[in-house]
């Protein structure tokens, strides 16, 4: 069977040259006669793996020397709750979609958490703009976003401006376009859009902040950022084989031209599936409004609903997969993430200009 169109929310689409590689270095990896899955955790060998793997996010994402980064499991649900346990009460929260509502919800669960902007009034269809006004409460501890939204396609263009620490879930674009990563106190997210496979959760925050003692009492010792950040990310068993290939995915990144590269990669492949909606807006209707569109996720339904089992069939016959739409929201859903081709990309359009 020739390879599929993948255009799944997640786990998705990994580079080809990135899987022909760990192909090849499944059962020997730098001639250490076994596997990186058969590897042990503390030997030298693991040690040099997860060491290039954080220089190579480290040179990709532009990590300045006040952040480090961690491997951490649980993915972003569990960072739901750990930013809350670690920071403490009077967390402001920008919702902007289903992640974003449960971030929230965690940080009431545990203590105070104040929902300061929302679009759920009109179907998550947008995110604030860069001179929208926050009101946050004179208690706030930490301002926290959502960068990307996958089930109702929106995403930030510009990250919120913020006078206290900012906290941001990147799960589903980090590494798909330059991000000032020093301006963020903590960047959390799920390896399985853009940064490698299901299991990894990458977290990059501020050494004083990562190495500090929680703010909350009774923080169990797992969910402390410290515990992590003391060991190398290595006081438990870490998914040694995701860190694996999170590090060589961020190498492929960086073949391709780096994040700007990926940027523009990225837009060039949203703008062609925009299009041709915006062209055939008789057929096809856009979820998110205009100046919130998704680079990553492109959402819509039809105006005649009862044909979505159709287009989705004639997907399947061009060897396009993960078209459905969330279960929340229906429609379709298009997920180009970075490893996604533009020669996909342009079978997909084809499909939607002539059905």
């Amino acid at each position: 069977m020739s390879r599929r169109r993948i255009f799944n929310a997640g786990p998705t689409a990994l580079p080809e040259s990135v899987l022909k590689q760990a192909q090849a270095e499944l059962l020997d990896i730098h001639d250490q006669g076994m596997s990186v899955m058969e590897m042990s955790h503390r030997s030298a060998g693991f040690q040099a793996i997860i060491d290039d793997a954080v220089a190579a996010l480290t040179e990709v994402l532009a990590v300045p020397d006040t952040h480090e980064i961690l491997f951490l499991q649980g993915g972003a649900s569990l960072q739901f709750a750990m930013v809350p346990y670690n920071l403490g009460d009077g967390g402001a929260y920008i919702n902007t979609g289903a992640w974003s509502t449960k971030a929230l919800k965690e940080a009431q669960i545990l203590g105070e958490g104040a929902e300061i902007w929302s679009s759920k009034d009109t179907g998550f269809d947008a995110v604030p703009q860069a001179d929208a006004a926050l009101d946050l409460p004179g208690s706030t501890a930490y301002l926290h976003y959502t960068s990307n939204n996958t089930i109702y396609g929106t995403q930030f263009s510009d990250m919120p401006k913020s006078a206290v620490p900012l906290i941001c879930d990147m799960s589903s674009d980090i590494m798909s376009k330059p991000v000032d990563v020093g301006a963020h106190a903590l960047i959390y997210a799920g390896a399985q859009k853009n940064a490698g496979p299901s299991g990894v959760t990458l977290v990059i925050g501020e050494k004083e902040l990562l190495r500090a003692a929680p703010r909350r009492e009774g923080v169990p010792t797992m969910l402390r950022y410290d515990t992590h950040a003391k060991k190398g990310s290595m006081f438990n068993t870490p998914n040694t084989f995701g860190i694996y290939m999170v590090g060589l995915v961020a190498r492929w990144v960086q073949s391709q031209g780096g994040l700007e590269a990926m940027a523009r990669l990225n837009q060039q492949k949203a703008d062609l599936i925009y299009g041709v909606l915006d062209d055939r807006a008789d057929v096809y209707v856009g979820h998110a409004q205009r100046d919130s569109r998704s680079q990553m996720n492109v959402t819509f339904k039809l105006r005649d609903e009862d044909r979505t089992s159709a287009l989705l069939a004639a997907a399947t016959e061009r060897g396009i997969v993960g078209l459905k739409g969330h279960r929340s929201v229906g429609g379709l859903r298009a997920s180009i993430y970075n490893a996604v081709p533009l020669e996909d990309v342009e079978v997909l359009v084809d499909l939607l200009k002539t059905f």
